[in-house]
């Protein structure tokens, strides 16, 4: 096989395509960044810096990859294509597509914590798709680290997970990509990462040169102010040239012709222009028009289409809407619905996880992802570019299936200190999760639950100030089952103002006995806005913009500045995880806000009694 293949490529560099694959932040970019120095795709006087790949501000500040990445570099004559995917449950979707431009994969896992929710997921869909493993035990540096255990659990996991015998048949490489290091025995640190190197030229296949017409499948896109649209794949079948008239086949059946313009390989962490590429390689088309993922770029008179690509459906929708609030348009460049609407529709070009419906309202849209980081993360980024909007509490997405109703059942991953557990176990119970697991795991214990969808919303939250933020929660969608019942909410009301203004230190001092504050003193406030959270089940609205009164009989010392504590600040994940199905959070380039989507109180007491609802005021 292989000979007959190094015959058929004479003319073409022999090529690996590798994807690399594992659960948050067990090392994936590491291991590409090290990868990248060891085959000198730097300068010896350029400052490389670490996390290469994560080229986006929001995910070096995360510290998660949210966009896979193509990177190639070049090892004893061998082109290899790698692609970092992310390792959040909740960018799925993006994993599902670039493997398909894979023939093997690096699986990453971490010598303590081992397989974990995400390590399943995305080894599943490898090993579905036929790709051959190659299993990389990472961070052996770790004092508490235990690799031969971790080796039997993988097995177990690609034996659970149906494997071949040939993908049973595993080669294993420990190291730490921290320390830039990889051996094939854990007990023998090396100074670099040829060992890995070798393995993926020795158990990787040779990605095969296939004859006949041209067929590549977009799995990627691209945007230059340039050119317009970049379609990013890999060639399947026969080579695709520059100027070549080919045939755009679209997943809907349409066939529509063009031609190419440029076309660009991959090299180290950009691109090179090249004239012809090969099937087996990794390539950018320029020229084509109105593409999308998934849709083939085949021969110009006899156009063959690829299956299209099979993507897991969202499990959750979220209102967006314009930002009504009487602070619209202080802070933002786009406000108006058609400016959200664009957005959004040039988002679900790319992100294929996600899907847009209009409402009854021109001003509002619904939008459905795969979990409330998949959105938070969407509405992150356009807060950055200069959006304005609001979106409303997060809902899943229910199913009718024989006439019974069925919601999202997820799987919950919880590493808790063992003295802390039954905290743990008590808050997923009642939030309709039902115990599976329970065992130790190292110094830690290791709780999985079957819980909805529903009830992980604002669990998180829960469970770290049950844990003194000692938990470790992971959570994957398992499947649609039938509904659990009802789950209780916020079992707090929250403090709502009255007034617009700024809030007065005086105010805040004096209120501070009902209940915890979110914003500061000095802050600009409106009316409606929540405050901060009550010490009891009903809402309260209060006036925080008062100040003192001044008065002839001041003692010295009297007026001395409030002692106030400081006001507690939700990140974005965790203002939607909070709202009720009253609230929005507000988002701003330079601000978030909760606030009641009814501002005045006597609007929202009409709207809650039945008998003064139809009455015009």
């Amino acid at each position: 096989m292989r000979l007959f293949l190094k015959n058929n490529i004479q003319m073409a560099q022999e090529i690996r395509n590798i994807a690399i694959i594992a659960h948050v932040d067990h090392g994936k970019t590491t291991t590409v960044d090290k990868i990248l120095h060891q085959t000198n795709q730097f300068r010896d006087n350029q400052a490389a810096g670490e996390l290469i790949l994560d080229n986006n501000d929001l995910e070096r500040e995360r510290g998660i990859t949210i966009v896979s990445k193509n990177v190639s570099v070049n090892y004893k004559d061998v082109k290899i294509n790698i692609i970092d995917t992310p390792g959040h449950a909740d960018f799925g979707g993006e994993v599902e597509r670039v493997l398909k431009m894979a023939d093997g994969v690096l699986l990453l896992v971490d010598a303590f914590e081992g397989p974990m929710p995400q390590t399943r997921f995305v080894t599943s869909k490898a090993l579905a798709l036929g790709l051959k493993p190659i299993v990389v035990i990472n961070k052996v540096d770790k004092e508490n680290c235990r690799p031969e255990e971790i080796h039997e659990m993988i097995f177990d996991l690609f034996f659970a997970l149906d494997a071949t015998e040939d993908q049973l048949d595993f080669p294993v490489i420990y190291g730490s990509s921290k320390q830039g290091w990889m051996s094939t025995d854990w007990k023998t640190p090396t100074t670099d990462f040829t060992a890995l190197l070798d393995a993926i030229l020795q158990y990787i296949p040779a990605a095969p040169f296939n004859e006949g017409t041209l067929q590549m499948q977009v799995t990627s896109l691209d945007y230059s102010s340039f050119v317009g649209r970049i379609a990013i794949g890999r060639v399947s079948r026969g080579t695709i040239k520059e100027n070549q008239p080919v045939t755009l086949a679209k997943r809907d059946g349409t066939m529509v012709k063009g031609r190419v313009k440029e076309l660009h390989t991959f090299e180290g962490l950009g691109r090179k222009k090249t004239n012809e590429v090969q099937s087996g390689d990794i390539c950018a088309v320029v020229g084509l028009d109105g593409f999308e993922i998934g849709d083939t770029i085949c021969d110009f008179e006899n156009p063959e289409a690829l299956p299209g690509i099979q993507i897991d459906e969202p499990t959750m929708n979220m209102l967006f809407t314009i930002n009504n609030s009487p602070f619209f348009g202080k802070e933002g460049k786009f406000v108006t619905s058609r400016h959200i609407r664009e957005r959004l529709m040039k988002e679900i070009e790319k992100n294929l996880a996600l899907k847009v419906e209009d409402t009854d309202s021109p001003d509002a849209f619904l939008v459905y992802g795969r979990g409330i980081l998949h959105l938070s993360v969407l509405i992150e980024t356009m807060r950055r570019e200069g959006y304005e909007l609001q979106v409303g509490q997060p809902r899943v997405i229910i199913k009718e299936i024989d006439d019974i109703k069925n919601e999202p059942i997820e799987t919950l991953i919880v590493d808790v200190p063992a003295e802390l557990s039954g905290k743990v176990i008590e808050l997923a119970t009642q939030r309709k999760g039902e115990l599976t697991v329970m065992e130790p795991k190292g110094d830690l214990q290791h709780l999985e639950f079957n819980i909805p969808s529903r009830g992980i919303i604002g669990l998180r939250n829960q469970v770290l100030t049950a844990t003194a933020g000692e938990a470790i929660m992971n959570h994957r969608f398992r499947a649609f089952e039938p509904w659990k019942g009802e789950i209780s909410g916020r079992n707090m009301g929250v403090l709502v103002s009255m007034e617009t203004g700024p809030a007065t230190p005086y105010a805040l001092d004096k209120l501070q006995d009902r209940g915890t504050f979110f914003v500061d003193p000095g802050e600009e406030i409106y009316e409606g806005q929540v405050l901060g959270e009550h010490i009891r089940e009903n809402d309260l609205v209060i006036n925080v913009v008062k100040a003192k009164q001044m008065t002839n009989f001041r003692a010295a010392g009297k007026d001395d500045s409030a002692k106030l504590p400081p006001a507690r600040k939700f990140s974005l994940e965790e203002a939607l995880e909070y709202i009720q199905g009253d609230e929005y959070v507000e988002v701003t380039p330079r601000s978030q806000r909760i606030r009641k989507i009814v501002l005045t109180e006597s609007e929202r007491r009409r709207l809650a009694n039945p008998a003064l609802a139809g009455m015009k005021v």
